[in-house]
Order: structure tokens, then C-alpha cells, then sequence
């Protein structure tokens, strides 16, 4: 059955192969980007089931106004899928206020304003299914991506909570979490002047490794996009979706020493607790 779907971040991407796929299936899509002539191809090719909408997501009020005209232009929406956002690649001394803010204001402030703006939607309609793209950083960490780092653990802290309020909404939420993949990130990672003293540091480490490009890249793009179509077909909503090979080893090592960093602490933990 066709869906209509929002996506923002649409022009690169995963987002742009998302956009793509569904179009050559059938269902239409709202597609948001930061220039207007980014899908202009796409226009041509599917002029009655693709609506495209210049956006910036760190306008809030900007946000409210596309996803209202989005409802109103289609009826209702299905999924929306949260995609815009970029890697902010620096130590932690290194970037710059601004740059700082503008991270948290892209990745997590957008994301969360675009799914409140949503969901009076969503409820009047009696259904609807939330992707939030987060990233295997979502989970555990690698140095230089401190602040990106904090985006994605907050999102996926957001959405995690949501996930339990909105059940009961019949509205689903699933966030997708990539691993390395052939895209655009790479080339959008925002960097700032490097300093000496971070050189010699793992910072420093993983700056050489992806300038030298010894970091192996094998997601699937086509792949990853297909099962994040294939998840809104699940009834119930997978909280979270695993996408890449990396993303699983390096996420179940992160959660495996977690656990075993917990479990050392078991008698510590128990005794602080009052005695009855």
C-alpha cells in the first residue's frame, strides 16, 4: 500500500537514496533540503509524488510551518524521517563556540522540533511511524567526535523515551543506526584549526587514519536504505535498527563493557542503598 513519507535531508545521501527508492515504488514524499534546486531532477521524473521544500532545521518556526503545509498537501503522512545533520570532526579544545552550538542545534534541537511538530498530526490521524537517523556514535564513541558524539547519545536518549510515550498513540518510533557508509558525511565533516597539542593524542590518531583513508567503508548504501523502508513495515516498531557490520561490533563491544563496568560495581551499588 503506498505511504506518504517526510524526509529532510534529502539532498545527499542516504536521504537521497531513501527519496529515490520510494519514489520508484510508488509512494510519495515530502522532501526537504537547503537549496531549492537540489532535486530538481527528481521534480521532473515524479511531478505527482514528490513535494520538495527549502529548509533549514535550526529555524523552528520555519519547521512548524513546512510540516503543516506537508499534512495539508497530502492528506496525512506516515513516516517522517528525521536525516538532516552533519559531523562536527575536531577535539574537544578545537572547535569554536559557534560551532559547538550550531551541532546541537542541527542534530538534536531540529530533530526533536521536526517530530514535535508532527505529532498533532500523527494523533489526529491515529497513526504514524518516526525514523531518526542517529549513527553507530549513538552508542559508543571514537575520538574527534566528541560533539557529534553528544548529538546522537542525546537524540537517541529523546527518542528512546518518546518511543514509550507515543506507543499508546499507535505512533511508532525506530532509530537507525549506521555504521560507515559511501556517502556525503565524509566530505560535510565541519573541522576547525588543529591543535599541536592534541597531535600525539588518540585525537590526533583518527585524524591521520581518515585523512590517510585507512578506515574500511563497507556499508551498503542501497542495502541499509531497503531495510530502514522494510522496518515501517514492521507492526511493531523496532526501537532500534542496526545498520553495517561496524556498527554491530563496535556498538556490542561498547555495550559488553558497559555491562561488565556495571557488574564489577554490583556490591557498591547495593550497599548505598538505606537498609530497611
Amino acid at each position: 500500500m503506498m505511504k506518504t513519507w517526510f524526509i529532510t535531508g534529502t539532498s545527499t545521501g542516504l536521504g537521497k537514496v531513501l527519496t529515490e527508492k520510494l519514489l520508484a515504488k510508488g509512494d510519495r514524499v515530502v522532501a526537504t533540503v537547503r537549496k531549492a534546486d537540489a532535486l530538481d531532477e527528481l521534480k521532473k521524473a515524479y511531478s505527482e509524488n514528490l513535494r520538495v521544500a527549502v529548509l533549514d532545521v535550526t529555524e523552528t518556526a520555519a519547521i512548524k510551518k513546512v510540516i503543516d503545509q506537508a499534512f495539508a498537501d497530502f492528506g496525512q503522512i506516515d513516516v517522517v524521517v528525521n536525516n538532516a545533520g552533519y559531523g562536527l570532526f575536531c577535539s574537544v579544545e578545537e572547535a569554536s563556540d559557534e560551532q559547538i552550538v550550531h551541532q546541537i542545534n542541527t542534530n538534536i534541537i531540529g530533530s526533536i522540533q521536526i517530530i514535535r511538530a508532527a505529532l498533532p498530526h500523527f494523533r489526529k490521524q491515529g497513526h504514524g511511524r518516526i525514523l531518526q537517523l542517529s549513527s553507530a556514535g549513538g552508542q559508543t564513541t571514537y575520538p574527534n567526535f566528541s560533539y557529534y558524539h553528544t548529538t546522537k547519545w542525546a537524540v537517541e536518549g529523546f527518542c528512546d523515551t518518546i518511543a514509550k510515550e507515543l506507543a499508546p498513540l499507535n505512533i511508532g518510533v525506530t532509530i537507525v543506526e549506521p555504521g560507515a557508509h559511501q556517502t556525503s558525511f565524509g566530505a560535510g565533516l565541519m573541522t576547525a584549526p588543529i591543535m599541536e597539542a592534541y597531535e600525539n593524542t588518540p585525537a590526533g590518531d583518527v585524524r591521520r587514519a581518515i585523512a590517510a583513508g585507512t578506515f574500511p567503508i563497507k556499508g551498503d548504501v542501497d542495502k541499509s536504505v531497503q531495510a530502514m523502508i522494510d522496518s515501517v513495515e514492521i507492526a511493531s516498531a523496532p526501537l532500534r535498527l542496526a545498520l553495517g557490520g561496524d556498527a554491530y561490533r563496535d556498538m556490542r563491544a561498547a555495550l559488553v563493557s558497559r555491562l561488565e563496568a556495571l557488574d564489577a560495581q554490583k556490591d557498591l551499588a547495593l550497599a548505598s542503598e538505606k537498609n530497611d
